[in-house]
């Protein structure tokens, strides 16, 4: 729907407070009343050149909710002039799409005016859809500017993501949404000023750490709660005590005190006021930003396992509570850790494997909320383990062998021979029983791999043991074992019988 072909009723329906929302009535009309996005709104800065210069390239906001994604686009078009059209990704098809263009193309051949397309959500358009902007973009028909919370280098077509710039916007810090919210408290116009309803800094600082960045949730929770304040009744026996004659008993004191207390009346606060008990009840169960098909959900999973691999328990147990407390699959959890147990902590703590696995499934059996005892257990565990990642590269490099050059035959002496035919071709022949040996192994470090794998002997082909913990000790060991030892004497009959020789 274009701005210019809005009806009349729309616009009464806009500017009524009745009708709108608080974040809605509250929206910035200039780049000057945005709140952050300074990286990109402050002098000197793109968005603020772009509209100065009238110049504005196609663009896609990417940031999460409620950073200012479609006000800006909004203060680019009323800045620059341009007819502003938006779609919703999620209505629009290619039908639409082509009738806006359209209208794009006629405005701009008869009327010389710039048309700029909002699409919100444009990671949700399919591939012919994105495909259909293409052309019309690249030949100046509309100016783009999508809207996604999504990477755009994994959800736009990389070739409309070439024609476009990419510009990152950022949640809001603390400081920024308390200040956005005392502006809404005050506004007498736009706002809620009219009510006269006071609030501690440390109420909407409350609501702006529950809102994580995203100024549409504090504004809308900020409405709430000053819905829920109650009005405040006129006391009759008050005004009586307003208008009744002062006391002459105390007239001096009242005399003596005059300023103080009109100092303390200046200070008061006037009117309703917003309380914890009604912040509380207006924020209610406070869930934290988690799309577990998102990025975010991708983010806080590289940041568990990284603080793991670091052994940082604390940024460990912090990004597990995240995903927990954001409603993640107690089993996606426990397969992370579980996963992590083989491939970075391996055999220099094989109980980590042990743990790691009894977590997954005390999780399971107790369920949440006593799951993330087992869980977070594990995941402490792991962290304060010596690491190796010893496991992993040698499955890798074995498999990058296999690859490279196909199935190579077993060698004959590990066959094994179930047949006389297959003793008379050589199965099994030179194969030397481990238990007879001393130390269970072969001191002629012989190796079972393919004949043509054997260039590397002695030295190690795929498992490159770590000097970490019980993997270093199990080396040691083995080399001990392998060690070449001085075969037993014969002994004489007279000596067997413990006659001296």
């Amino acid at each position: 729907m274009a701005v210019e072909d809005e009806d009349l009723f729309a616009r009464a329906r806009a500017s009524d407070p009745a009708f709108a929302p608080l974040a809605e009535r509250m929206r910035p009309r200039s780049l000057d009343e945005c709140v952050g996005q300074e990286h990109l709104t402050a002098p000197g800065r793109l968005l603020r050149r772009v509209v100065e210069s009238d110049r504005v390239p196609s663009m896609i906001f990417w940031g999460p909710p409620g950073t200012g994604k479609t006000t800006l686009a909004r203060v680019i078009a009323a800045g620059t002039g341009a007819v502003f059209e938006t779609v919703s990704a999620t209505e629009a098809g290619v039908r639409e799409l082509r009738a806006i263009i359209e209208r794009a193309r006629r405005r701009r051949d008869y009327e010389s005016r710039a048309t700029l397309l909002f699409v919100d959500e444009i990671h949700r358009f399919n591939k012919a859809q994105q495909d259909a902007l293409l052309p019309h973009v690249e030949a100046g028909v509309c100016r783009l500017i999508g809207a996604t919370t999504e990477n755009p280098s994994f959800e736009v077509n990389a070739a409309l993501l070439s024609r476009a710039r990419v510009l990152q916007l950022r949640p809001l810090g603390l400081g920024q949404l308390v200040a956005l919210l005392r502006r809404a408290l005050e506004d007498p116009d736009r706002g809620l000023g009219a009510r006269g309803v006071q609030a501690e800094d440390r109420l909407l600082g409350a609501i702006a750490l529950a809102s994580q960045g995203d100024a549409r949730r504090a504004l809308n929770s900020l409405e709430l709660a000053v819905d829920l304040v109650p009005d405040l009744e006129e006391d009759p026996e008050l005004e009586e005590d307003e208008d009744a004659p002062a006391d002459p008993d105390v007239e001096g004191e009242e005399g003596e005190g005059e300023e103080q207390d009109g100092q303390a009346a200046d200070e008061a606060p006037r009117g309703p006021a917003l309380t914890p008990e009604l912040v509380a009840e207006a924020l209610g169960q406070s869930t934290l930003r988690y799309d577990r098909d998102g990025e975010e959900h991708y983010n806080v999973t590289s940041a568990f396992i990284k603080s793991m691999r670091a052994s940082d328990p604390d940024a460990a147990v912090y990004w597990m509570a995240r995903m927990l407390e954001a409603g993640e699959p107690l089993e996606f959890v426990a397969r992370r850790l579980v996963i992590f147990a083989a491939e970075d902590v391996g055999n220099a703590d094989p109980q980590g494997l042990v743990v790691a696995q009894a977590a997954a499934d005390s999780a399971r059996f107790v369920g949440m909320p006593e799951a993330v005892l087992p869980l977070t257990q594990a995941a402490v565990y792991l962290s304060l383990a010596a690491k190796s990642n010893a496991t992993i590269k040698a499955y890798f490099a074995a498999r990058k062998e296999i690859r490279r050059r196909g199935p190579l035959p077993v060698p004959l002496e590990i066959r094994n021979a179930v047949s006389k035919l297959m003793k008379q071709s050589g199965y099994g022949q030179g194969y030397r029983y481990p238990h007879d040996l001393e130390g269970n192994v072969d001191s002629r470090h012989h190796s079972y791999l393919p004949e043509p794998l054997r260039d590397h002997l002695p030295r190690r082909r795929y498992v490159q043991s770590s000097a970490q913990g019980w993997e270093a000790a199990a080396e040691a060991a083995l080399a001990h074992r392998r060690e070449p030892r001085a075969a037993p004497q014969a002994t004489t009959g007279t000596e067997a019988e413990g006659e001296e020789p």
